[in-house]
């Protein structure tokens, strides 16, 4: 059992003690990213075993460290800041016995998030489905639980920020694994806790990773069509061209050169996305 945890000390109490309740044998493991607080001191008195890192790296770094401390087995995730509630790890867990991969879902309703939040989650959800041909409710929720050997494979591809979730859902699908989707009761966030989430200074970061999204999951479903409509206007306005004005124009060999070199970066990418989801020992 796996939570990061970056100053949640006024919850991190009650999250270990709720696994505790539900899974009393499980191995609990706190990664605390770099908190301020009195964090991994109220883990530990909660029984769970902590991992500190000496400065805030991101969920990511926090998730791969615990990864390099599990040895194997099932594991799972859920945030330190009381919104996951414990009482659904079981049904996570006992999916994977036919899943590699179990996420989470939330609801999305409007009383649950900000208008903007939820906008941003739509969009990437429908992106992802489009991509990977395979319906994704929810790509950025953290509560999740996954085989640790299959995880491990895909290190290499995790980043250290906020952007783990969805990075790890799409390395599980466009690899081949079973992913599944259960539904979660999720709580609002506690009022004395903010979300680390900030809309327009990661506004920049959002469009990057919807790139990261694209490069990752199916390059071509994007670049392919996109470079054909051009070589297609190009041919269009080339015909046009000799026959009204018997001659080649600049803006014409541009949408023709520009399509095929679209096209082709497309299956660049697609390359680079099948080599980065090798196995790697």
């Amino acid at each position: 059992m796996v939570i990061p945890a970056f100053n949640e000390e006024k919850t991190i109490e009650d999250v270990v003690r709720g696994v505790r309740k539900h899974l009393p044998e499980a191995r609990i493991l706190v990664i605390d990213d770099g908190s301020s607080d009195s964090t991994p001191a109220r883990a530990r008195e909660a029984g769970a075993e902590v991992i500190s890192h000496p400065l805030n790296k991101g969920n990511g770094a926090a998730i791969k460290t615990a990864l390099r401390a599990i040895t194997g087995g099932m594991v799972a995730v859920l945030d330190g800041d009381g919104q996951h509630d414990p009482e659904d790890l079981p049904s996570l867990l006992a999916a994977l016995d036919r899943y590699d991969l179990v996420v989470g879902t939330r609801s999305f309703t409007m009383e649950e998030g900000s208008i903007l939040r939820n906008s941003g989650n739509f969009v990437l959800r429908k992106l992802a489905s489009f991509l990977t041909e395979q319906n994704i409710p929810d790509l950025t929720s953290g509560f999740r639980a996954f085989r640790h050997n299959i995880a491990a494979r895909f290190m290499h591809i995790y980043p250290n920020g906020y952007s783990f979730p969805s990075t790890s859902t799409l390395s599980f699908i466009t690899a081949g694994y079973n992913v599944s989707f259960v539904p979660i009761r999720a709580r609002r966030r506690p009022a004395h806790t903010e979300s680390k989430l900030h809309p327009f200074r990661d506004g920049f970061r959002f469009i990057m990773f919807i790139l990261r999204i694209i490069s990752m999951a199916n390059p071509n479903k994007i670049f392919f069509p996109t470079g054909l409509v051009l070589v297609l206007a190009g041919i269009a306005l080339t015909i046009r061209n000799l026959v009204l004005f018997a001659q080649f124009s600049g803006g014409t060999v541009l949408f023709l050169a520009g399509g095929i070199n679209i096209i082709f970066f497309g299956l660049i990418l697609d390359q680079f996305a099948l080599l980065r989801l090798q196995d790697r020992d």
